[in-house]
């Protein structure tokens, strides 16, 4: 399995470098500038990725249950019993509804694992998210749904186990579909708040040809079956979207394939410049985008029960 993202990153570097080449010739000096500069970076963070991509092979374990928070003062002398740990097995707890923000579930693209949400992870960590979770589906997925179905069980799990009624989904490329195809097609919209997705081909991708010949790539086409189911209506999804796109990122083919665009979908568009896709889930600036985005969910979630209790 760690030899997989050597199997890809000759494409992939080859497509990251060619391309911008090309087009560089065509474009304005700025927009042409702004391409080469996301290139490198993309070609730098690829490096760094490959490095860590051993660290995030292996499945998640849930967070263990938090110690309590005494009422007040031991008398002094007064030796607190341990506290009790969970038997081996047994499902850990963690924060309930309304004493945090939802549980933020995170989805990797392509060949690809938790690993490489790493600097996303801390981004929210840091602002007050206490619950987050990576997803790996298996690299030798070869049906898009499968990993859908996959994804609802865990939703299903961490909602049992946290007390939270929804959850949020963070899907970068192929983890953004695979999070779109669980609540349009799957009824996910009963467990997810917000979807947010991060270079991910909405209407299919045209990039490499050669690697069409996985079966989830073939999906990830203009003309495959799961773009088309995607396509079809979807009323009263209580889902929100929003969708990251940059004109820069390579991997998407068209670049705007990547925005959303559904008669029946709450959708949000975000155009982020000079970011290429594998920096994506590692920007700074996205990063505080994902973070404004669940938080105005949260606001206008609370909004509406306060309406509703009124």
């Amino acid at each position: 399995m760690q030899a997989l993202p050597l199997l890809s990153a000759p494409l992939l570097i080859a497509r990251l470098v060619s391309s911008p080449l090309r087009c560089a010739r065509l474009l304005p000096t700025r927009a042409s500038s702004l391409l080469l500069r996301s290139t490198v970076v993309d070609l730098a963070i690829l490096a760094g990725h490959l490095l860590l991509y051993p660290t995030g092979i292996s499945q998640e374990r849930p967070l263990p249950r938090p110690a309590p928070h005494p009422a007040g003062e031991p008398p002094e002398g007064f030796l607190a019993p341990e506290a009790p740990q969970p038997a081996p097995g047994a499902p850990t707890m963690l924060p309930t509804e309304g004493r945090a923000h939802p549980p933020v579930l995170l989805l990797h693209g392509f060949i690809d694992n938790r690993s490489v949400f790493l600097l996303l992870r801390r981004s929210l960590r840091r602002y007050g998210w206490r619950h987050i979770e990576a997803l790996n589906y298996s690299p030798l997925t070869c049906d898009l749904r499968k990993a859908a179905e996959l994804l609802s069980r865990h939703v299903e799990e961490v909602c049992a186990r946290t007390g939270h009624r929804r959850v949020d989904l963070v899907g970068h490329s192929l983890g953004g579909l695979i999070a779109r195809y669980y609540v349009q097609r799957l009824g996910g919209d009963t467990r997810v708040r917000t979807v947010v997705t991060l270079g991910t081909p909405h209407s299919g991708t045209r990039i490499a040809p050669l690697l069409s010949a996985h079966p989830l790539v073939r999906q990830m086409r203009p003309d495959s079956k799961v773009i088309a189911e995607l396509a079809r209506p979807a009323p009263n999804c209580r889902t929100q979207f929003v969708a990251f796109w940059s004109a820069e990122d390579q991997v998407m083919v068209p670049a705007t394939t990547a925005r959303i665009s559904h008669p029946d979908l709450l959708a949000y568009n975000v155009h982020v410049t000079g970011v290429g896709h594998l920096a994506l889930p590692v920007n700074g600036t996205v990063a505080a985008g994902i973070r404004e985005a669940l938080t105005a969910a949260e606001t206008a979630e609370g909004a509406a029960d306060t309406i509703s209790v009124a």
